[in-house]
């Protein structure tokens, strides 16, 4: 868990500027569902 936790705050990133905010946001809600994806596809 804490391995997850230090990932996340890796990931995380606090741009002054908004759009760029949520492109780096869009770019890993993408990531993350294609994970899930993969690991659904695999069961």
């Amino acid at each position: 868990m804490n391995e997850l936790i230090r990932l996340a705050r890796s990931l995380r990133c606090e741009p002054s500027d908004p759009r760029q905010a949520f492109a780096h946001r869009l770019r890993i809600g993408l990531a993350v569902a294609a994970l899930i994806l993969v690991l659904s596809l695999l069961r």
